[in-house]
């Protein structure tokens, strides 16, 4: 019988946790934990579908958060049309992202390097000031949802406990899909693109199509994050979509490993508990999480994925 993957193994771990905080959040009389906790599971998702292009096909995007603020105001012009059904907002969200992404992609992957970068910045950028200027949802004030979307008919969102169960459930849908992609014919080919992609088109493979289709998934998977941000604040604003929470979601990969599905994981739940955490003895708390991430990167360049590995004695 083969052996459970380290890395799975952790995932599991993680959800395992996760899944228990409802109730200890209740039994020692601190239910805001779960609120904290959601958040925690919504940016691991955003986090996790940058992993796929950052992490496995080496496309630095910074407008990434573009997405996030797609799938959150999907939410918001659904619920003002009468559609509060959790379901198809996460069909609208997935397919105005796939739609932007397609669009965007294309045109970003003929460029390379810094210049994917700042086309990606670019396009983030395009879609943060026109939402701005979207006056009928509030423009830069945005705009508060009425009430959280529905499940099934019911309002079953609408518990912290419901909506924090609802989360965590689409993430570990969203890393099992994930994991099987990776580990696919298309996964090899992605990683393999990162490391050279003139040596993969000597063995037959174009690196675009392969790229593009990652890009575009990784875009659709970070919609689904801002569909439950929206939810989780029952608030849409254009600074989801900002490049300061692009860089948020690159921070994340760095603390917890870029290129590692459940680093991915560990570094969002990380960078919002200590968010979380410093904020409450300091009002210049990012200072303390600046110092703190210098100091994972000299000390474990792998982040927190690598760090284990070192730990328990495996390569990094």
């Amino acid at each position: 019988m083969t052996a459970m993957p380290p890395r799975l193994r952790a995932a599991l771990a993680i959800f395992a946790v996760l899944a228990l905080v409802p109730p200890l959040a209740h039994w020692i009389g601190q239910p805001f934990l779960i609120v904290i906790a959601t958040r925690m599971v919504v940016f691991a998702i955003a986090a996790l579908s940058l992993d796929l292009i950052l992490g496995y096909g080496a496309m630095v995007s910074f407008g990434h958060a573009a997405y996030l603020g797609i799938g959150a105001y999907a939410v918001a012009v659904l619920s003002r049309a009468g559609v509060t059904d959790l379901t198809l907002h996460l069909l609208a969200a997935i397919g105005a992202a796939g739609i932007f992404a397609l669009v965007t992609g294309a045109i970003s992957l003929r460029t390379r390097g810094v210049y994917f970068i700042m086309i990606t910045l670019a396009f983030g950028q395009m879609a943060y000031f026109f939402f701005v200027s979207f006056s009928a949802l509030g423009g830069d004030d945005g705009t508060a949802l009425a009430a959280r979307s529905t499940l099934l008919g019911q309002d079953w969102l609408r518990s912290e406990p419901g909506l924090f169960y609802a989360t965590l459930g689409l993430l570990v849908l969203i890393f099992a899909g994930l994991y099987r992609l990776t580990l696919s014919r298309f996964g090899r080919v992605l990683s393999g693109t990162r490391e050279s992609a003139l040596r993969m088109q000597a063995v037959g493979f174009r690196p675009f199509p392969y790229q593009l289709t990652a890009y575009v998934i990784s875009g659709c998977l970070c919609a689904v994050a801002g569909v439950m941000l929206a939810n989780q604040s029952a608030y849409v604003s254009p600074s989801y979509m900002s490049w300061h929470r692009s860089g948020e979601l690159i921070v994340m990969l760095v603390l917890g490993g870029i290129g590692s599905l459940t680093g991915a994981i560990a570094g969002a739940l990380a960078t919002v508990a200590l968010e979380e955490g410093l904020a409450k003895y300091s009002e210049h708390w990012r200072l303390g999480f600046g110092l703190i991430l210098v100091l994972v990167a000299l000390a474990a360049p792998g982040g927190i994925a690598g760090l284990i590995r070192r730990l328990k004695g495996a390569p990094a």
